[in-house]
């Protein structure tokens, strides 16, 4: 059975290991990290063991999840291991995971593979949509840097252009986010997109009628995403504001700093370093 860490002396304790691990523990490292300053998203981490581990899980919290089983947007997991065997026990013989209801499961483990050790309990219709999304890993924060240019003075600092001004997302821009979101568009993307705003930092750049017109956010695995900017401002060099901001704020607490890149994006893909962040993602098929 896996046990699940509560102690803020044991997070601690386990985000030091993860740390000596990165890159690999990106995802599980931002998910314990962000659990143990106030868990805003309401997750839980679990272990194999403790203090000798061979698997971390983070999951969302029962409670939370029973709200509702299809939304996979908001049931987001992030599974890290040393052992392939111990990872493939826990699959198959625990409902740790929960293979009735809709998920993602993010990992930095080039093996991290569902598909092959799914459990017979997993349902038919279990598919890897994506294989792969590339990763840009952009600073290291924190004492043990793993990522490469852990150094503030390599954030980008851009300068707001003038008429424009820097705030945080606000609940009100949800609507426009949720519509111009690859991922959104519905009901169930406008409500966790709203959760990440309300507690989770973000910014904006805002223009004088007040309408953003660029973004990012930060999601509840430590990862700088769903950031976007209006067609009609690209090439000006405003994702470097949004995300510079964001990366001091992230870097002042220790975070690392990384982001997900689509597959097509390649301007982006450019300007950072290439990692293999492995996503699947569930979704029963009506």
């Amino acid at each position: 059975a896996m046990l699940i860490l509560t102690c803020p002396g044991h997070l601690r304790r386990l985000e030091e290991a993860l740390r000596r691990s990165l890159p690999a523990t990106l995802p599980v490292l931002g998910t314990v990290m962000t659990v143990a300053r106030g868990n805003p998203a309401s997750h839980e981490v679990l272990v194999d063991s403790w203090p000798h581990f061979s698997v971390v899980l983070t999951r969302l919290r029962p409670e939370v999840l029973r709200r509702d089983p299809g939304d996979f947007y908001t049931n987001q997991l992030t599974a890290y291991y040393r052992d392939e065997g111990a990872w493939r026990a826990l699959l198959g013989g625990t409902e740790a995971v929960g293979w009735t209801r809709a998920f993602q499961i993010h990992g930095m483990s080039s093996s991290t593979s569902l598909g092959d050790t799914a459990g017979p309990q997993s349902p038919p219709w279990v598919q890897q949509l994506p294989s792969a999304i590339p990763v840009g890993c952009v600073w290291g924060g924190g004492a043990h840097a793993g990522p490469p240019h852990p150094n503030l003075s390599s954030l980008p600092r851009s300068r707001v252009p003038p008429g424009l001004r820097l705030a945080p997302v606000s609940p009100s821009h949800i609507p426009l986010l949720n519509a111009t979101w690859a991922f959104g568009g519905n009901t169930r993307s406008r409500r966790f997109l709203l959760g990440v705003v309300q507690a989770l930092p973000s910014a904006c750049l805002l223009a004088p009628h007040g309408r953003p017109v660029s973004w990012s956010l930060l999601d509840p695995l430590g990862t700088l995403s769903h950031g976007y900017t209006l067609p009609a401002w690209r090439g000006r060099g405003l994702s470097g504001v949004t995300l510079g901001a964001l990366g001091r704020v992230l870097h002042a607490r220790g975070f690392p700093i990384y982001c997900g890149v689509l597959p097509h994006n390649t301007p982006s893909q450019r300007a950072v370093r290439w990692l293999w962040w492995h996503l699947w993602v569930r979704s029963p098929i009506p």
